[in-house]
Order: C-alpha cells, then sequence, then structure tokens
C-alpha cells in the first residue's frame, strides 16, 4: 500500500476536553467528548452551577484554541 493511500484510509479522531484543574479551580471535573458541543455544554453548565462564572461560548473555544 502507497502512503497516498494510506492516508486515504487512515482516520484521526480529535478529543475536546476541559478540566477545571488547567483553569485554576481545585476541582477534579472533566468534560471530554468527541464532540465540542457536548463539551462546551458540560462545561459551561458545571461552571455556572458550581463555581458561579458563566463563560460565553467563544471564551469556551478560545481556551480549546489556545491549549491546542
Amino acid at each position: 500500500m502507497t502512503p497516498d493511500i494510506y492516508w486515504k484510509f487512515f482516520v484521526i479522531f480529535v478529543m475536546a476536553k476541559f478540566t477545571c484543574r488547567d483553569y485554576g479551580f481545585e476541582c477534579d471535573f472533566i468534560a471530554e467528548d468527541e464532540d465540542i458541543a457536548k463539551v462546551l455544554v458540560a462545561y459551561s453548565k458545571h461552571s455556572s452551577e458550581e463555581h458561579g462564572i458563566e463563560y460565553s461560548k467563544e471564551a469556551l473555544m478560545q481556551f480549546i484554541l489556545r491549549k491546542g
């Protein structure tokens, strides 16, 4: 199999992940999924309910993009 053909069949799964500890909280909450929208909703809900901080979807997307 040539490399060109190999790459046509190669699939990459990217997991989006938020952890409270990454943002300075002493909290073990982790939101992780292949669907970034689900991660944003889960982390936003947790952050609002548990820490009293509401983030916009845009702010959360910037967190993900900066983290890499």
